[in-house]
């Protein structure tokens, strides 16, 4: 029965000042965030119209400013960004802080990307480096300080305004970030516009941002949301998706190595890089010595009950990861879930079978905790990592460690990622700081991914090529080298009667057929 009593309005009425007060401030803070994007991006348009007119020496001299500030800096945003996110290790944040200041630019210092790049005068081409123009550069809270500082040295050496839009999360220490390098542009005489970031932070003002005419180029390093987000702005975007990296360990690898690197990757940061390692895949010949191995080096696997109880931990109800756990140490992740171990352990193994969306070990973990899977042979390995790729981080990376160059090869043909990282550490490696490849924090993914491009990006991903192009051919020497157009293309004048075995008479005769059938019609 339904309960007829009036309600006394009269006493609830004094709450409805401060609720629609508050909606109101809810209101006011979007429509000011808006603003404030626009405002941004107007102060960037003005700055890149003069960075667009320095030759790459000056470009190069602000370049230089900008990484000596935030090399000095390195240690004072490492311990803000861990104070504030709570991920991660703050000595481990140094050392990408170093990788996004002064080792971005010492591989970026001696190219050119803006001005004339080449130049062929017998071909009569001449290709030129034109800055995009206004780049919104979105941040993570994994790694908010080493990456604004390496999407802002990219930027300028491409002659680049940026306008960053900080994670929530990571608000104070990317802001200080931004701060020290405007100092550096005032110190060299450069305009300080040239480098901002969104203060009054909304969901609304990343979408304004985002998807501002003024915009030239999104470099979005993030969640999978956010990433697609930026894929369907309306404006040219490269993204970076999300890791799931296996680690292959053939048989015929330096077992102690190999782990070693594992463990010196999926502990460094609390495994918050993308390209880390996520899953651990072994051949049966060599299980049991991996697995001795682990546990030498201080990691634990887990038993089944233990494992099920991380899985509850590490997967949501609504089938995403937790970000509880991201940035944290194995033995706090542990405490979490329930679960006892050392106070020194360094990451959690569990042993699985399956690879699905609704396994989490089979997923990415930003975290130290890695899923262990027994293969009979390298063929059915290579055949888990391909799985493991395609059930999260396709086009990203992945790890191998043999002596086998047949395996590595056949791997390197096969799987469907961007990086295939040989021998080394993969958080480090990935980034460029144990490999060859670029410096980088924003990796792209390839086709596979989503992604518009596979590479570690540079400073050269960051502009446009204009071709300058002399006429080379007329339009008679294209028709001359190609002998079955002489005919067709002579004028009737210059062709002989036998050219033409139609009479007129018989002309005339199809057409008045074809008048004919039209009537009929």
């Amino acid at each position: 029965m339904i309960d007829s009593k009036p309600v006394d309005v009269l006493k609830y009425t004094w709450k409805l000042p401060f609720v629609l007060g508050g909606l109101l401030l809810r209101l006011d803070k979007d429509l000011q965030s808006v603003q404030e994007v626009r405002l941004l991006v107007d102060n960037a348009v003005q700055a890149q119209r003069l960075l667009a007119a320095y030759p790459q020496e000056r470009l190069d001299e602000i370049c230089a400013a900008v990484a000596e500030i935030c090399e000095e800096n390195a240690e004072l945003l490492a311990k803000m960004a861990v104070e504030e996110t709570g991920f991660g290790v703050w000595q481990d944040k140094v050392l990408k802080n170093i990788l996004g200041s002064r080792d971005t630019w010492e591989h970026a210092k001696d190219q050119r990307v803006v001005g004339i790049l080449r130049s062929d005068s017998a071909l009569g081409l001449i290709e030129v480096g034109v800055p995009v123009g206004v780049i919104a550069a979105l941040i993570p809270s994994t790694n908010p300080t080493g990456t604004t500082m390496y999407k802002a040295i990219l930027a300028l050496k491409a002659g680049n305004a940026v306008v960053f839009s900080p994670h929530p999360g990571a608000k104070g220490c990317i802001l200080e970030t931004v701060k020290l390098i405007r100092a550096a542009l005032s110190k060299v005489g450069a305009p300080e516009d040239a480098i901002q970031a969104i203060e009054t932070l909304t969901p609304q003002a990343t979408d304004a941002l985002m998807k501002h005419r003024a915009v030239s180029l999104i470099l979005a390093t993030g969640g999978e949301a956010m990433v697609r987000a930026a894929y369907s702005s309306g404006n040219p975007a490269i993204g970076v998706g999300p890791g799931n990296g296996p680690a292959f360990i053939e048989r015929s690898a330096d077992i102690p190595k190999a782990v070693r690197q594992i463990i010196d990757s999926k502990t460094f940061d609390n495994g918050v890089i993308c390209a880390s390692e996520q899953s651990v895949v072994v051949e049966s010949i060599s299980a049991a010595a991996v697995e001795d191995e682990f546990t030498r080096q201080g990691c634990v696997f887990l038993s089944d009950d233990d494992s099920a109880k991380l899985a509850r931990l590490l997967l949501r109800e609504n089938g995403t990861m937790n970000p509880a756990v991201v940035g944290k140490s194995a033995p706090i992740i542990a405490k979490m879930a329930g679960i006892t171990v050392a106070d020194d352990t360094k990451v959690l193994l569990s042993r699985q079978t399956e690879v699905s969306g609704q396994n989490p070990y089979s997923r990415e973990k930003l975290c130290p905790v890695l899923a262990f899977y027994e293969e009979p042979d390298w063929r059915s390995a290579c055949e888990k990592c391909i799985a493991l790729l395609y059930n999260e981080g396709a086009g990203h990376t992945m790890t191998i460690h043999s002596a086998n160059q047949d395996v590595i090869r056949e791997f390197a043909l096969r799987k469907p990622v961007s990086r295939l990282l040989v021998n080394t550490a993969a958080a480090l490696g990935g980034v460029g700081a144990t490999t060859a490849l670029p410096p980088a924090f924003t990796l792209g993914c390839g086709a596979a991914g989503g992604s518009a491009t596979g590479d570690n990006i540079e400073a050269r991903h960051l502009t446009n090529i204009r071709r300058v192009a002399w006429g080379q051919r007329e339009l008679d020497d294209l028709r001359n080298r190609t002998p079955a157009l002489h005919r067709v293309l002579r004028p009737a004048a210059q062709q002989p009667a036998e050219d033409y075995p139609v009479t007129a008479e018989q002309v005339a005769q199809i057409t008045r057929e074809v008048y004919a059938r039209l009537a009929v019609l």
